[in-house]
């Protein structure tokens, strides 16, 4: 589980997933637009969307994650907002991308509602 003061960005535009550490801390930097040493999570899909990276600054240096799907390819359950060249998604819409489930259909329900001021 992530704190909830880190944000999960997910690049709207496939990158070229053979990049290393500089060169996903570039991709953060031009198509995310965002600081990559700023301890969020920013995670990159290769064109045919079968293949993710993450990348993640933890104080010390960056750590990179890389999954594979060997059969199907990885949903993104938001569009970027017009002109946006990233979405963000919370830490339990990523677990369950990973995990193979498309939640571009799915409904989501509100758990809690405010109550009315006495």
């Amino acid at each position: 589980m992530l704190p909830p003061a880190v944000r999960i960005y997910l690049a709207a535009e496939p990158v070229d997933l053979r990049r290393g550490f500089d060169g996903l801390a570039a991709a953060t930097r031009e198509v995310i637009r965002l600081d990559p040493m700023s301890g969020h999570v920013f995670g990159f899909l290769n064109r045919r969307r079968n293949r993710i990276k993450f990348l993640v600054w933890d104080r010390t240096g960056y750590l990179v994650v890389y999954k594979r799907l060997e059969v199907g390819t990885f949903a993104v359950s938001t569009t970027p907002a017009p002109g946006g060249r990233h979405v963000e998604i919370d830490a339990g819409d990523l677990a369950l991308m990973l995990e193979g489930v498309d939640l571009r259909r799915a409904v989501r329900r509100p758990r809690w509602h405010r109550l009315p001021p006495r």
